[in-house]
């Protein structure tokens, strides 16, 4: 599941006439670094703001689109796309971010195990790049995450979505969802570095961390 129907606003002037996941960097638009992590894989995108452009680029590549009349946000749009996803747990990969290092979904898969209900990939803030501020969990002895801490959610994971069902309304963030799997939310730390991309300081960061590390 690849995010991306959000408006973008971070971005200010330069999603006004076309959506964030089309900004390019590096000469690729932003879905399409995202894109080439899934190879293998079968794909679902959402999609609401200038989601006939989307499309338009996505034509032809064989992924599936997940079109919310409304903003749902990410457990929400989660949710609105299982009927186009099928069963079992999957990945959710957010679109407004650039990687250098190994893949984050083979990162994932190679430390799932049965029982969890999901798997987050976190980033140690020294790897992070083009985002300032403070982490957002860290990982204890056990593997479990804990909210609060210097290592950043890097917007890629591995999640057991049936626990939707129970989850009422349409609209809602992926955190109601985690909250309701408490205990069973583990994470596991990746190597490589990893940029922000939601805002325009982005671009020239993701830029300069993919000159360095091809």
């Amino acid at each position: 599941m690849l995010f991306a129907a959000g408006f973008g606003t971070r971005m200010g002037t330069l999603t006004a006439a076309r959506p964030k996941p089309l900004i390019e960097v590096a000469g690729r638009p932003l879905i399409d670094h995202a894109l080439a992590l899934t190879q293998g894989l079968r794909v679902v995108v959402n999609t609401h703001y200038h989601a006939d452009q989307i499309a338009a680029h996505l034509a032809g590549r064989g992924v599936a689109i997940s079109h919310e009349p409304a903003i749902l946000d990410t457990g929400g749009g989660l949710k609105a796309a299982l009927p186009v996803l099928g069963g079992g747990a999957v990945f959710t990969l957010n679109s407004d971010a650039v990687w250098a290092g190994p893949n984050p979904l083979g990162v994932l898969r190679a430390a799932w195990r049965p029982g969890m209900a999901a798997l987050l990939l976190l980033v140690p803030r020294a790897r992070v790049r083009g985002r300032d501020g403070p982490g957002d969990a860290r990982i204890d002895a056990g593997g479990r995450l804990i909210w609060g801490g210097d290592m950043v959610y890097s917007g890629a994971q591995i999640i057991d979505p049936a626990p939707l069902a129970d989850i009422p309304g349409a609209a809602f963030p992926m955190h109601r969802l985690w909250d309701r799997a408490a205990g069973a939310i583990h994470a596991v730390p990746y190597r490589g570095l990893w940029c922000d991309v939601g805002h325009p300081g982005g671009i020239a960061a993701a830029e300069a961390m993919l000159a360095e590390h091809p």
